[in-house]
C-alpha cells in the first residue's frame, strides 16, 4: 500500500463515435468525459453530481475499465490501472467494484441470491461449498438481510432489498474501492436513508473509499466529504462538502443548488433559473461549456460584436474588464482564499 490518495484520475477522456450518415460523411464523437481529473482518499467518499447526460456515470466504469477510456490516466493504489493487461487487471477488479443504480436490472433474475452475491468469490477464491454458504449468510446479515434469503430470487423482494442485495455482492471480495452509481435514486425516500447509513456503517468499519455518483445534491452532502460538480463531460468546481454547499462559486453550481425544494429560498428569490437545453455533446460550444445557459453571461454573450471581451458589472463588484467567456476555455483554479476549492469560472476567477 502507497501513500497518498487510493485513487487518482487525471485528464480522464472517453469519446464515443456517432453513427455515420453516409460514406462521406466525417467522423464525429460524443465527448462523454472531457479531462477529468479528481482524487478519492483512502477511508472517505468523493461525490460526483451533476445533470442526467453529464458524463458521472461514465467516469465511473471507466476506472473501473468496464468501458474503455480514450485518453488520461488512472492510478489505484499506485498502479496505472489502463497499463495493465487483463490477466492483471483481473486480479486486482477483487479490490475494486460497484454498486448499480437499478437494484433490478443489475441482479441475474434466474440466479439465487446465493448465486449472486457468491459470484465475485467463486472468481477469485477457492471455497468449500460450506465457506462459500457462510460467506454468503454473514454477508446477507452485515446488510440487513436474513441469511435464509439466500435461496430466494431477485423478484420476491423490495427495491431497497435488492438494492442491499447488490451492496453484499459488491462486498463479497473485501474491497478498498466501491464505485456507487446513482445506489438509491430508485428508491423510496425513507429506504434512501437507509441505503446511505448503511454505506456510511460500511465505510467505518472497511475502511472503504467510495466514489458516488449521484444527481441529488441532499444525497451527496449526506455522506461524502469532497463534491465534484460535472457538467457537459467536465468538472466545473469541487471542493470539501460543507465549503461548496455553503460558497459556491461557480453559476451552475449555484444553479443547481437553488433548485432544491426550499420554501425560504423561494421567498428570498434566490432561485435561479436556466434557460435552454444542455448542448449535445457531439458539438460541445466553444470556451466554457456552461455559458449558453450561464446567466451571467447569456446576455453578454449576444451583445459582445466581436465575442472577445465585454465589461460586466455584478452584485457588489466594480465594472471589470475581463475574457469572454465564449472563447476561452476555464481551467479550474482555486477559489478566493481556499487552495483546496476550486472551480472553471472566467468571472469568477476575474480572468483577463
Amino acid at each position: 500500500m502507497t501513500a497518498g490518495p487510493l485513487l487518482t484520475v487525471t485528464d480522464l477522456s472517453v469519446r464515443f463515435p456517432v453513427a455515420r450518415k453516409g460514406l462521406l460523411d466525417e467522423q464525429r464523437w460524443v465527448r462523454a468525459v472531457d479531462g477529468v481529473s479528481f482524487a478519492v482518499e483512502r477511508g472517505k467518499t468523493f461525490g460526483l453530481v451533476g445533470e442526467s447526460g453529464s458524463g458521472k456515470t461514465t467516469v465511473g466504469r471507466s476506472i473501473l475499465r468496464l468501458i474503455p477510456a480514450s485518453g488520461g490516466q488512472v492510478t489505484f493504489d499506485g498502479t496505472d490501472l489502463f497499463s495493465l493487461d487483463e490477466k492483471r487487471m483481473r486480479a486486482l477488479r477483487r479490490r475494486m467494484q460497484i454498486v448499480f443504480q437499478d437494484p433490478m436490472s443489475s441482479l441475474n433474475p434466474r440466479a439465487t441470491v446465493e448465486t449472486i452475491v457468491a459470484e465475485p468469490v467463486d472468481i477469485h477464491e477457492r471455497l468449500t461449498r460450506a465457506e462459500r454458504r457462510r460467506r454468503v449468510g454473514e454477508l446477507l446479515e452485515r446488510v440487513g438481510l436474513s441469511a435464509a434469503y439466500a435461496r430466494r430470487y431477485p423478484h420476491e423482494f423490495s427495491g431497497g432489498q435488492r438494492q442491499r442485495i447488490g451492496i453484499a455482492r459488491a462486498l463479497a471480495t473485501r474491497p478498498d474501492f466501491i464505485v456507487c452509481d446513482e445506489p438509491v435514486s430508485a428508491l423510496d425516500v425513507s429506504i434512501q436513508a437507509q441505503i446511505l447509513n448503511l454505506l456510511s456503517d460500511l465505510q467505518k468499519e472497511f475502511g472503504i473509499s467510495y466514489l458516488l455518483i449521484a444527481h441529488n445534491l441532499a444525497v451527496v452532502e449526506q455522506v461524502s466529504s469532497t463534491v465534484a460538480v460535472m457538467y457537459l463531460g467536465r468538472i466545473m468546481e469541487v471542493a470539501g462538502r460543507d465549503e461548496l454547499y455553503a460558497h459556491p462559486a461557480h453559476p451552475y453550481t449555484q444553479a443547481l443548488l437553488s433548485a432544491v425544494p426550499e420554501t425560504e429560498a423561494v421567498r428570498r428569490g434566490r432561485r435561479v433559473r436556466l434557460d435552454g437545453e444542455t448542448p449535445s455533446p457531439v458539438s460541445p460550444p466553444r470556451g466554457c461549456p456552461f455559458h449558453p445557459r450561464c446567466p451571467f453571461t447569456r446576455e453578454m454573450a449576444r451583445s459582445l460584436p466581436d465575442s472577445e471581451t465585454a465589461v460586466v458589472r455584478s452584485a457588489g463588484a466594480e465594472a471589470r474588464v475581463v475574457r469572454a467567456c465564449t472563447v476561452e476555455r476555464p481551467a479550474l483554479r482555486p477559489a478566493d482564499g481556499s487552495p483546496t476549492h476550486c472551480h472553471a469560472c472566467l468571472l469568477k476567477q476575474g480572468a483577463m
